[in-house]
């Protein structure tokens, strides 16, 4: 077999991977056929979701790879990990030493893809779109710290925060800060449909099929300036129904790469016995799974039913019977190679145990067992979120202290009904918007939160959160941090799960494989080059 397997190492701050795959990334080629990529995401309009692929209303992982491919945005994440550097911006920094100004300078000459220059205006334009419009999926509140944006002249924007926000760069290397036209974007309205125009590295055309994009092509930009160095030509990103029929376009020679999801079986025989010509590569991942609680719904109104659920909840189980080797045990919303991780939930509850569950239930008068549904998606994390769902309902059921039903939907409607709060309990995941443990704890907690989540703690919201985003030093902001996670163990508006590893399968000549993905899940489409096949 003609197989290699890079291990990515994940030391402390997510140091940039030592390796590349199949020659790295200087092997690439600037031309040549396109580079066809596989996923398992998919992109539909909906009722609910007329506008999957607005930078003001896209927020999940699949629609922001569209988007960083296309849409431009002041700072970026850099390959390596760190912080942030300009972008579209050629300087950022703040300007005063209470971390609430924060002043950018375009870099000259930058024009949309159609030849329309970008000035600060646009950007301006851009930032209080997204705000103004506070789009249901909840992305805005990334901007949430932001009072007014300023312009001087053509080139500079200033941003003026409400309070000190330390994160505030990686908030606008995220794509509900990318770059509009005016033109293409209307002010007060979202933008129907997957018509994508913007300044980014690539262009893109939406090839559609009933309301849903089954391909997206990726042509280079030759109008781009920023930090990337682009290595082809063309990218297809391909959109199949599930990981096996991925597998098999990649078996066949249809598709040149496959990235989220594969399963814990596909990761397993890749990592053994993969086809002749087909490499596996594993990198670092942030990624976590919880259960979400509407701690207004009369199931789990009481902080003792959630708690009891976390007394029983064996994670272990759920990892080694599940997802073996792909996942580990994740005992906070903060995942572990992150400044300020807490082991909150094992603190506070040790390991699974019935008999504390049930003086937990007792000692609040809970009658049991307690009737409640798990809601799932059935196609947007994985096929194996059902077993995984399974296992729970027989962990919790044989407690003797739960009935417990389980209830799989589409992500077309289970999104929209959990963001109504017609669930009383439905696993989530998260892939960051950013590596910082803020991106982990303010989505869930603070005001106008990803989930719409019930749940209000005062002391999280206006004391600790804030006091987190003064601490430029991310060590320093660890107390507050800590506290955070402390809470929540203690009021279970959620309930961490796993955090797991990320992969990769690519043919081996292809180049920067490597590269793909980066910790935070972002699809790196530029990384990728045609190389000579090993």
């Amino acid at each position: 077999m003609n197989r290699k397997t890079l291990v990515l190492p994940a030391l402390a701050g997510l140091l940039a991977p030592a390796l590349a795959a199949c020659g790295g990334s200087d092997g690439g080629s600037d031309g040549g056929d396109a580079i066809a990529v596989g996923t398992t995401d998919r992109f539909i309009v909906s009722k609910d979701a007329p506008a999957p692929l607005d930078p003001a209303y896209a927020y999940d992982v699949g629609t922001w790879n569209v988007l960083r491919q296309t849409v431009q945005t002041l700072m970026i994440q850099p390959r390596g990990e760190g912080e942030p550097v300009p972008e579209a911006a050629e300087s950022c920094g703040f300007t005063d030493t209470g971390n609430e100004r924060y002043s950018c300078r375009l870099r000259d000459d930058l024009t949309f893809a159609n030849g329309d220059p970008i000035t600060a205006a646009d950007v301006k334009y851009s930032i209080d779109r997204a705000r103004s419009i506070k789009a249901d999926s909840g992305v805005f509140a990334l901007l949430s710290t932001i009072d007014t944006v300023e312009t001087q002249g053509d080139r500079e924007v200033i941003f003026h925060l409400k309070t000190a926000d330390a994160t505030f760069p990686y908030k606008l290397s995220t794509p509900v800060a990318g770059i509009v036209n005016p033109d293409d974007y209307p002010k007060g309205k979202l933008r129907a449909g997957f018509a994508v125009d913007g300044s980014g590295p690539y262009t893109l055309e939406a090839e559609e099929k009933d309301g849903e994009l089954v391909k997206a092509v990726f042509t280079k930009n030759p109008s781009y300036k920023g930090a990337l160095t682009v290595n082809n030509d063309k990218v297809e990103l391909v959109s199949y129904a599930d990981a096996d029929a991925m597998g098999d376009a990649l078996e066949k020679g249809d598709i040149d790469l496959m990235s989220r999801t594969m399963t814990p079986q596909q990761i397993q025989q890749l990592g053994t016995d993969a086809p002749e010509g087909v490499n596996l590569v594993d990198m670092p991942g942030l990624e976590i799974r919880y259960l979400a609680f509407n701690t207004d719904a009369p199931a789990v109104r009481s902080k003792a039913v959630r708690q009891a659920m976390a007394q029983i909840v064996n994670r272990g189980q759920i990892v080694s019977e599940v997802y073996g080797s792909q996942a580990e045990p994740l005992y906070s919303l903060v995942p572990a190679a992150i400044t300020g991780h807490s082991n909150a939930f094992f603190n506070r509850y040790g390991d699974p145990n019935v008999a504390k569950a049930r003086a937990l239930l007792t000692g609040a008068d809970i009658t049991t067992p307690v009737k409640l549904t798990l809601h799932y998606t059935t196609d947007h994390y994985g096929s194996a979120t059902k077993k995984e769902f399974e296992l729970l309902q027989k962990q919790l059921n044989d407690s003797g202290l739960f009935d417990v039903d389980i209830k799989g939907a589409p992500w077309t409607t289970f999104r929209p009904a959990e963001q109504k709060g017609e669930y009383e309990v439905y696993g989530m995941g998260w892939f960051p918007d950013f590596p910082d443990a803020d991106n982990f704890l303010a989505p869930f907690l603070d005001k106008d939160n990803f989930l719409g989540s019930p749940y209000a703690n005062s002391e999280i919201r206006n004391s600790l959160i804030p006091q987190s985003r003064r601490e430029a030093d991310r060590l320093a902001a660890v107390d507050s941090l800590t506290r955070i996670q402390d809470t929540v163990a203690r009021d279970v508006p959620v309930l961490p799960l796993w955090q797991g590893k990320q992969y990769v399968a690519a043919r081996d000549d292809i180049t920067g494989s490597a590269y793909a993905l980066n910790s935070s899940s972002t699809l790196q489409l530029w990384e990728l080059g045609r190389g000579v096949s090993g």
